[in-house]
């Protein structure tokens, strides 16, 4: 079907016939003649049966014009041909071929109404299309004679006129553009000035003169320069505005302010405000830390200009350490006071009436500019949060850049100083807690402060391995205030250690820094001078006074003003410390006084170097706590532990003693002996004396341990003549007593720096530890009492009297008055010692109240060693004990007499019958089991029968045997 479309394609629309004749010999062979196809279509044909024939048709019939039929039916013969085969083959291709002309011939015959329609179509074009031609010829010729038969004159005329009108416009664009070439000038000296302002007001009016030119080549590229201009000024702006971060002028920033609100660009500036501060900061400090350390490395080849800010600050030296960190802070002050000020000028400028604010097209509606108020009030405060947090990040990384540990204490301080007035400008400027400066400053204390106290525990047990218990001359008038390690709490505290002060207005240093600072000068500045202020007076020039300030001590003495309270006490138990209810006399008082050993001009307290090294250090402490009272709990356990140490060495210097502790008089209370163990434990290396045998700690535990101290050897506790080196054991004693004292007063100030969790610790080290101080007298005072006094002696003068007597006599014995004039004599030399060291009323009394307690232990004794006594013997007992109480009391004014019913009670027990002797054992339990066996041999001996000894001898060694 394709080669049948084909060729009528190529031979066009023709006749039936006349297509038959344009046939090629072998096309024309191919379809029937007209006899033929007037056959075919006479012939009765089954339509279904021809459809198949034309089916059966190879498709290769088909394919296109270059298919050669001929040549194919000739390669399909096979090699021996059959002549009935070929026969029959050719009709089957003539069968075939006569039913496709029978279908060509209908196909022609059913489109020739079509093709006839069509060229009746073509030749009705043709007519229009000449009709056509002639009415263009004419419309020519008409517009010919239109042309001739106007007047060209008058056409001249108007041309001309317009022409003239197009010049004029020109000469006044000329004038506009010459005008607007010079103004580039202009805006290069505007710029030369600072006149912002008014570059970007010429600049603008300039470009809107342009956009009207536009259509001048000449003006395009003017535009394009006045936009570069325009740019060019934007740039020197952001510079003038980057020029604020550092030192704020009102005037500067009045400028370029209402240059970016004339360029529309009021936000744009504050983010670029932002961005300028972020990078003044950096930039500040880097140049800061650089400086030193270029200036530290001298011609160190090392490119340092390359490193990170954080690697930079590594290479500070030690020395160079606080001066950089007061430039670093002074600098970043600056920034911080810069941005105060812009946000105090903004403040202000938002409070006056608005000016119109315009941009390049006119005036900005009132709508955007609230709106960019408030943008620009919210930007500035959150930019407060920013920039501090800037600030903080960059004194971190320097802080943490050094190792702090080895340095100087008042080094140390000083930067804590500066670090806490960094806080405070941190709390003024955005109320910042400055966590990340606290977290710092901590990190960097805990670790020095470990290395410090350590350090000092090693000092402390070097000074009192040296320390010859002498006294240190201090004022009367001595008061830890006055020691300049405590000068800072006289002052108002800063607030970064306490934000929740009250400012006050009278004083200067609660007037917030921004506002004192706010027109020049710098609070780091200020700091350092403060520090040449401290000055102290505490110590009496060769010991002794002046004769005014000894009448004012005498006045004072007069007076009931410096009377310590013991003195105003009529009886303290030493156990309790609970005091009678009775009001004391002013006569008693007096009496008291005279009492008090030494009690003369210059009743300054009693302390040593080593007491005054522990309060500096405490002080030094408390300073340390003060500025940063995240480390309060470690710097309260170091002071309890300097407290801690000192009492134990005292104790192990003059108040350990087996010999006597094992007396059973309770000299040593369980708390005090709770105590000293627990300090033993925890604090005291008790392997650093036996290293042979090796540690058995961790070195990690040893660490925060000390070795316990050793008396120096020009301590002498031996002698009979210095009273067994009582007037060291005063200055010992007391002067725990008055580091006590001391603590007692520093507790409500320590109180209020504990964090609430370990408050407890706190209150238990003053209730088990310092108020124990005033225990150790008893055992340390004990040693001097029982050797100070030959009660040995006594015993054998006591074996010496017979007992047995069978009249009253009137006469005491001599063992009496060896006692009395014993007691004599310790007093005398008490009063030698009291003659180098002021011995204190509680001392006295203690001293005098062991002497007593010894000497009337030791007649129970002697009368426990009787062997026979009579009724008379018993009165002789009470005669001796009595006139011993009427002499003593004249020597001391302790009432009452201690243990005097201790020996009245022993001496009544020889009256006793049975039945109230075993009831006197079961009740008397002080006695010792010699002592109440003596009463059962001697008093009852010859009364009852051998079995109600035996009994009540049972029943003393049923008393006996818990002890054992």
């Amino acid at each position: 079907m394709q080669k049948i479309k084909s060729l009528m394609a190529r031979q066009g629309l023709k006749s039936p016939q006349e297509s038959m004749t344009d046939l090629s010999p072998v096309e024309n062979f191919r379809i029937p003649s007209k006899e033929e196809l007037r056959e075919l279509r006479e012939q009765p044909v089954d339509p279904q049966a021809e459809q198949e024939i034309i089916n059966s048709i190879e498709e290769v019939y088909f394919s296109g014009d270059s298919f050669d039929m001929v040549r194919h039916e000739l390669e399909k013969l096979p090699p021996e041909l059959n002549l009935q085969e070929l026969e029959e083959y050719r009709d089957k291709l003539k069968r075939q071929q006569a039913a496709v002309s029978k279908k060509v011939a209908d196909l022609i015959l059913e489109k020739q109404p079509s093709y006839v329609k069509e060229l009746e179509r073509v030749t009705s074009l043709q007519t229009n299309l000449q009709l056509a031609a002639v009415i263009c010829t004419n419309a020519r010729r008409q517009l010919s004679f239109a042309k001739e038969g106007f007047t060209e004159a008058s056409l001249g005329l108007l041309a001309n006129q317009r022409r003239r009108q197009l010049l004029t416009g020109l000469l006044k664009s000329l004038r506009t553009i010459k005008t607007l070439q010079r103004t580039d000038v202009r805006l290069s000296e505007m710029l030369e000035e600072e006149d912002y302002p008014g570059a970007i007001q010429l600049c603008l009016e300039c470009q809107k003169a342009a956009s009207t030119f536009k259509h001048y080549s000449c003006i395009s590229e003017l535009n394009s320069k006045l936009q570069d201009t325009l740019e060019q000024i934007e740039e020197q702006l952001d510079v003038a505005l980057s020029k604020t971060c550092k030192h704020f002028d009102v005037a500067h920033y009045n400028k370029v302010q209402l240059a970016y609100s004339l360029l529309g660009k009021t936000q744009t500036a504050m983010d670029q405000l932002h961005m300028h501060f972020t990078q003044a900061i950096h930039n500040t400090v880097f140049q800061v830390v650089l400086g030193y350390v270029e200036l530290c490395a001298g011609n160190a080849d090392t490119k340092f200009q390359k490193m990170q800010y954080k690697d930079l600050c590594t290479h500070i030296t030690p020395d160079s350490y606080i001066p950089c960190l007061t430039d670093l802070c002074k600098a970043l002050w600056e920034v911080m006071l810069s941005y105060h000020r812009t946000m105090q000028w903004h403040e202000d400028h938002d409070n006056e009436e608005g000016v119109p604010v315009t941009d390049g097209n006119g005036t900005l509606g009132a709508d955007e500019s609230v709106f960019d108020r408030s943008y620009v009030k919210k930007k500035l405060e959150h930019g407060l949060t920013r920039i501090w947090q800037d600030v903080q990040l960059k004194v971190k990384a320097y802080l943490l850049g050094t190792d702090m540990s080895n340095f100087k204490y008042d080094d140390f301080i000083f930067v804590l100083d500066i670090i806490s007035r960094l806080m405070q400008v941190g709390e003024e400027f955005c109320s910042s807690r400055s966590e990340v400066l606290q977290e710092s400053v901590k990190k960097q204390s805990v670790n020095y402060f470990k290395n410090y106290h350590r350090t000092r525990l090693e000092e402390l047990r070097m000074f009192l391995e040296n320390e010859t218990w002498e006294l240190c001359p201090v004022k009367s008038n001595f008061n830890i205030m006055q020691l300049h390690e405590f000068k800072f709490m006289g002052q108002s505290r800063s607030p970064s250690v306490s934000p929740s002060r009250q400012a006050s207005a009278a004083n200067p240093a609660e007037v917030p820094l921004f506002k004192q600072y706010y027109q020049g000068g710098n609070p780091f500045e200020m700091h350092i001078d403060n520090k040449e202020e401290e000055t102290e007076d505490v110590l009496a020039s060769n010991g002794y006074e002046s004769d005014e300030l000894d009448k004012s001590i005498y006045q004072d003495y007069d007076s009931d003003s410096d009377v310590p309270e013991e003195l105003k006490r009529d009886y303290v138990d030493e156990q309790t410390g609970d005091v009678p209810v009775k009001s004391v006399s002013r006569e008693t008082i007096r009496s008291r006084k005279k009492s008090d050993y030494g009690l003369n001009k210059l009743n300054a307290p009693i302390l040593t170097n080593t007491t005054l090294n522990v309060i500096r250090l405490v002080g030094k402490y408390m300073q340390m706590m003060n500025i940063l009272k995240p480390i309060a709990f470690d710097v309260i356990h170091c002071m309890s532990q300097l407290f801690d140490y000192y009492l134990y060495a005292v104790y192990t210097f003059f108040g350990r003693n087996d010999m006597y502790e094992s007396s059973g008089l309770g000299l040593i209370s369980s708390r005090l002996r709770t105590t000293l163990n627990r300090i033993q434990e925890s604090l005291i290396d008790m392997e650093a004396a036996t290293e042979s045998a090796g540690a058995h700690g961790t070195s990690e535990e040893r660490k925060e341990k000390v070795p316990s101290p050793h008396l120096s050897q020009l301590v002498v506790l031996t002698a009979s003549g210095t009273l067994y080196g009582l007037a060291e054991r005063v200055v010992a004693t007391e002067s725990l007593v008055f580091l006590a004292e001391q603590f007692e007063f520093l507790q409500s100030h320590l109180d209020t720096v504990m964090p609430a969790a370990k408050k407890p610790f706190l209150q238990q080290f003053y209730s088990q530890t310092v108020s124990t101080a005033s225990e150790l007298r008893k055992p340390i005072y004990w040693i001097v009492a029982a050797k100070a006094i030959d009660y040995e002696q006594m015993l054998l003068l006591m074996t010496g009297v017979k007992w047995d007597i069978k009249e009253i006599m009137s006469q005491h014995n001599i063992y009496v008055d060896v006692l009395l004039k014993e007691f004599e004599q310790f007093n005398k030399r008490l009063g030698d010692v009291s003659k180098h060291v002021r011995i204190p009323l509680p001392v006295a009394n203690v001293l005098w109240e062991h002497c007593i307690r010894l000497a009337n232990r030791t007649l129970v004794e002697g009368y426990a060693n009787v062997k026979k006594c009579s009724n008379e013997g018993r009165a002789l007992m009470q005669l001796d004990f009595q006139q011993f109480l009427m002499k003593l009391e004249k020597l001391t004014d302790i009432r009452p007499i201690p243990d005097k019913e201790f020996v009245e009670t022993y001496i009544k027990a020889y009256y006793l019958t049975e039945n109230d002797m075993e009831q006197f054992i079961k009740n008397h339990r002080e006695y010792s089991m010699k002592q109440l066996t003596n009463l059962v041999n001697v008093c009852l001996g010859s009364h009852i029968n051998k079995k109600a000894r035996q009994k009540l001898l049972a029943a003393i060694d049923d008393i006996d045997r818990p002890k054992r």
